[in-house]
């Protein structure tokens, strides 16, 4: 009888150690939020001289007044800047539009990109900035997070979610079924 009662506070302290664990994980990603902007990143690359660039920051000008608080414009000269030329190509990259996203205007919100910029995609680039601005923070996908580590994180994210939860799901089977195989042997005696 008291194999038993060690056995189960064992089990108890498997089982509440890793919810301790990742509450305190819980707590540190809340407290970083709080100070990030609410503006969306507009990622701008342009070169100095483009005739579609300057068209397209003239019109950003025009919605300055009502869309302004909207979104951030950060703004990359990639023709006079090697290292904007490079991080824009790593980005383009990343977004799997190295083959199309060799000139510029090269412009990001959220998980949308145009390369180039005409009058048509001015209703669909100020659709974009709003989607984006309703979304929470947390929520929002933002190219330049990635842009250190280099992996894209839709598709990496998701095995290393399924991964864990394969592991956590074994762990915890192994743990149990030991737990019981102890219950069955202690009461064999």
């Amino acid at each position: 009888m008291k194999k038993l009662r060690i056995l189960f506070v064992i089990l108890l302290a498997f089982l509440v150690l890793p919810l301790a664990v990742f509450a305190e994980g819980e707590e540190t990603t809340e407290e970083t939020t709080e100070a990030v902007s609410t503006e969306v990143p507009l990622y701008f690359f342009r070169g100095e001289g483009c005739s579609h660039c300057a068209e397209f920051e003239a019109w950003l000008d025009e919605i300055e007044e009502e869309y302004g608080s909207f979104y951030e414009v950060k703004d990359y000269e990639t023709w006079y800047n090697e290292d904007n030329a490079k991080l824009m190509t790593q980005v383009a990259t990343l977004r799997h539009e190295e083959d199309t996203a060799t000139g510029v205007p090269y412009i990001i919100i959220g998980n949308k990109s145009w390369i180039g910029f005409a009058s048509e995609y001015k209703e669909e680039i100020l659709e974009q900035i709003k989607t984006v601005y309703a979304q929470s923070v947390e929520e929002r996908y933002d190219i330049m997070q990635y842009v250190e580590t280099g992996i894209v994180p839709e598709d990496e994210k998701e095995e290393k979610s399924v991964a864990a939860d394969i592991l956590i799901t074994v762990l915890l089977l192994a743990v149990v079924g030991g737990v019981g195989f102890g219950i069955y042997k202690a009461r064999e005696k």
